[in-house]
């Protein structure tokens, strides 16, 4: 089952590259991967995707890629992909009991974030619980918000909330950050955020309710519990990658994300990476759209050379 272009998952990244590539008739196969739709598609309300001025459910959004994509010929299939072999051309790549030859490839598998892993931080993901705060931040105008974590990622959220809410609790397991030097110093001179040391979230509150209305709090010194009032609680600990399936094949950063030059470009002829997998800095929906565009276009001119 030859294809002239295989993408591996159908986030914004993967979902513009397969319109893209439908619409160059080489009606890409699209491998939804095991996060169907990517980050968007566990968002609620987008307000800064172009064309949408009154802003766009995240799942919606998805959709409408999806069927954009249909459209022109693309076509989608179920599941996850469990092995490649980039070693030679045409690509392997293997989908459970099914086994798919592709021309060229685009990567498109994204970053997922990491949680905290409680059940509650589930039910609540985008009903006040996020991992994007440049994403959500807005929506907590003038309220009291929550980020755990204690890293870069947790300083940075915690330094872009401050532009709308009234206060940021920032909870970290330790008594120290270990953010860079100058992120600290931000922290420190900011005060709308209050550090809350020495402290894990073991429940985000009210599932009930079906929205946030506190964290309760325990401090691992001392074991003692505590409930935290909050209308917001980000996740600051930071993305893994998806690209477990690439290692040893493909040239990656020292965090796991796919190095990319000269457009979308990877280190082997012929593949190509798009979104969240490649971009550790941005993360944005429009961003990865960008992505998906010039991997697709890459691949067009890729093939087009060899024909």
């Amino acid at each position: 089952m030859m294809r002239n272009v295989v993408i591996i998952g159908s986030g914004c990244a993967g979902l513009t590259a397969a319109i893209y590539a439908a619409r160059a008739n080489l009606k890409p196969l699209v491998i939804r991967g095991h996060e169907a739709g990517g980050q968007l598609s566990l968002t609620t309300l987008v307000e800064n995707y172009p064309g949408f001025p009154k802003g766009v459910q995240g799942p919606e959004l998805i959709e409408m890629m999806h069927q954009q994509s249909m459209e022109f010929g693309a076509e989608f299939l179920e599941g996850s992909v469990t092995r490649v072999d980039l070693s030679r051309r045409p690509f392997q790549i293997e989908l459970g009991d099914s086994q798919w030859e592709a021309r060229t490839l685009i990567i498109a598998s994204g970053a997922s974030a990491k949680m905290l892993g409680l059940d509650s931080e589930r039910k609540l993901l985008g009903h006040g619980v996020s991992t994007c705060a440049t994403c959500d931040g807005y929506f907590f105008r003038g309220k009291p918000v929550v980020v755990v974590g204690g890293g870069d990622t947790a300083a940075e959220d915690a330094l872009f909330l401050t532009r709308y809410a009234t206060r940021v609790d920032l909870v970290h397991r330790r008594d120290q950050l270990r953010a860079s030097k100058i992120m600290q110093d931000r922290i420190f001179r900011n005060e709308k955020i209050k550090p809350v040391w020495n402290c894990v979230v073991t429940d985000v509150l009210d599932v009930a309710k079906g929205e946030v209305t506190g964290v309760r709090l325990k401090n691992t010194a001392t074991g003692e519990e505590t409930v935290k009032p909050t209308h917001g609680v980000f996740i600051g600990i930071g993305h893994t990658p998806n690209t477990s399936l690439f290692r040893g094949q493909l040239e990656m950063n020292e965090a796991g994300y796919l190095k990319t030059h000269d457009g979308a470009k990877t280190n082997v002829a012929g593949v190509f990476a798009a979104g969240d997998v490649q971009d550790h800095i941005y993360r944005q929906a429009v961003t990865a759209a960008g992505s998906g565009c010039m991997a697709a276009m890459d691949a067009e001119r890729f093939l087009e050379a060899e024909d």
